[in-house]
């Protein structure tokens, strides 16, 4: 047990540094900081950046398929995906085979963000101060946590 300033005793448990959740919040909120400037040259928030990943991995996507990627909800996605269609980077159209299914594909322009973009991995690697096989382990670890996480008999409530 460890004493705070005020002489009562906190169990390590309760301890803000012994959080993984803060952990992961604050490592979370100075990686995407460092992404800032990077995006901010192409004219892209973090989320949007995201999102024209996906395009430029898969080209056209369903947005059902985009916000299962992101891992977003499609109240989330709508919003982000007009911001980029009014900024001239995506198209949004029906499917022609199934009316409410919307498609999701680049126009030039976003097509052409791309070469720009190619730099931003390689610039955030070096802010970190971490090597690649630093940086691919911890990302090895932070899905293989997230999956755990988020597995179904995880979310399970006791009875």
């Amino acid at each position: 047990m460890n004493q705070d300033q005020k002489g009562t005793t906190a169990t390590a448990s309760l301890l803000l540094d012994d959080q993984l959740c803060f952990a992961l919040y604050a490592a979370q909120r100075a990686v995407t900081g460092a992404y800032r400037p990077l995006l901010d040259e192409l004219g892209l928030t973090y989320p949007q950046y995201l999102t024209m990943l996906v395009l430029w991995e898969r080209g056209e996507v369903a947005v059902k398929e985009l916000g299962a990627a992101l891992r977003l909800d499609y109240g989330t996605v709508s919003p982000l995906l007009k911001r980029l269609e009014a900024a001239g980077l995506v198209r949004r159209e029906r499917s022609a085979a199934d009316e409410r299914s919307v498609r999701l594909q680049l126009t030039g322009e976003g097509e052409a963000l791309r070469e720009r973009a190619e730099q931003v991995p390689a610039r955030l690697l070096e802010s970190t101060g971490l090597h690649a096989p630093e940086i691919a382990r911890l990302r090895t670890d932070l899905h293989r946590l997230a999956e755990r996480v988020a597995a179904p008999e995880n979310s399970a409530t006791p009875e």
